[in-house]
């Protein structure tokens, strides 16, 4: 299926007018606005561009948004995505750099962040159920979480390790779960 350029442009742009807390907040977005409502991409989709997404250098919402509109349109569709995603933050961005000296004064203002950074904690536990409903899906899965827990945990590893380590345990499950069911 291929959408249009300002479909893909318009929607990301929604979302990321939305978007307050970084890239984490994007999973409930894209669910209800990619998914649940335009049917564009699937569950097993997001959750994939998600851990991709974390493994490769960038933004996470950037990232995410990259390689749903790639599959909606190719790379213009991944162009139109980001910088649909992009546009108000970086709107943003400039309009509060010129202004913020004056904002953070204001008690009010200082309140409306206070509250702002409340609210995106529920944001990101409801992407973490997200991706824990799409990701720990049998017994291995879960093997894998511990380990990736103790992992970080335990050693001072940095999170590009502990992702390299478990994306090469997954491939080489994956292919000898697929040699058994083969013989």
């Amino acid at each position: 299926m291929k959408i249009s350029l300002k479909d893909i442009y318009i929607e990301f742009l929604q979302i990321g007018i939305q978007l307050l807390g970084g890239g984490y907040v994007i999973i409930p977005l894209m669910k209800r606005n990619i998914i649940d409502k335009r049917k564009w991409i699937t569950d097993r989709d997001l959750s994939e561009y998600y851990a991709l997404s974390q493994s490769i250098p960038g933004i996470i919402a950037a990232n995410i948004s990259a390689f749903t509109g790639y599959k909606l349109n190719g790379a213009k569709g991944a162009a139109a995505a980001i910088l649909g995603i992009i546009t108000t933050p970086i709107i943003s961005i400039i309009g509060i750099a010129i202004i913020l000296n004056k904002l953070l004064q204001i008690s009010f203002i200082q309140s409306i962040f206070w509250g702002a950074s409340i609210s995106v904690i529920i944001l990101i536990y409801l992407s973490i159920k997200e991706i824990w409903r799409n990701s720990i899906s049998d017994i291995f899965s879960f093997l894998i979480y511990v380990i990736t827990i103790i992992l970080s945990l335990s050693f001072s590893l940095s999170p590009a390790k502990i992702i390299f380590i478990t994306l090469f345990i997954g491939m080489f499950y994956k292919i000898i779960k697929k040699q058994r069911e083969n013989l």
